[in-house]
């Protein structure tokens, strides 16, 4: 049986790119092994740990059950996408790091796109509305209680709260 490619144009990172990707593979192997984007995580491969999650269309998807082709004409951000013009970290990244919300790190670029998703909604979640969108990954660190934090100081500081921010 012979392989069907089919061209694939979107943005990746705020940049256009097209490609020609086997209409079988996943998102996540489109942008690891076309574009390098590390970040993406290969776990489970099914859809339940989190690692491959990115963010397409402002929506946060797990990219190995996502096939390369559904991008077509889709706006995706990975993990690198957050870095700034000179390579600097995003604040959910940098809350991270801050709040000891990295172990392994294996889960953290996963873990930060969910946060990401989060956050871009510019309002107040509630502790258990939090808890329960970053509940899709998996994390044998269990470094949940600080990736909570992270995401909760940030959501906070974003919204001009610093006082209740420090307070978490």
């Amino acid at each position: 049986m012979s392989k069907q490619y089919k061209l694939v144009s979107c943005i990746i990172n705020g940049k256009p790119v097209e490609k020609m990707v086997d209409v079988r593979a996943s998102l996540t192997d489109m942008l690891r092994d076309d574009y390098r984007l590390t970040s993406v995580k290969k776990g489970c491969e099914v859809g339940e740990c989190g690692a491959c999650n990115v963010i397409i269309n402002g929506e946060c998807f797990n990219s190995c059950i996502y096939l390369a082709v559904w991008a077509q004409g889709k706006e995706i951000l990975t993990l690198e996408g957050l870095a700034g013009p000179n390579g600097e970290l995003s604040d959910i990244q940098q809350a991270f790091m801050d709040e000891a919300a990295v172990q392994c790190g294996f889960c953290s670029p996963g873990f930060i796109m969910s946060a990401v998703e989060i956050l871009e909604e510019k309002r107040e979640i509630p502790d258990e509305e939090i808890r329960k969108r970053m509940s899709g990954h998996l994390c044998r660190c269990t470094g949940y209680e600080n990736i909570f934090r992270a995401v909760k100081k940030t959501m906070l500081r974003r919204l001009g709260k610093e006082k209740e921010a420090e307070a978490v």
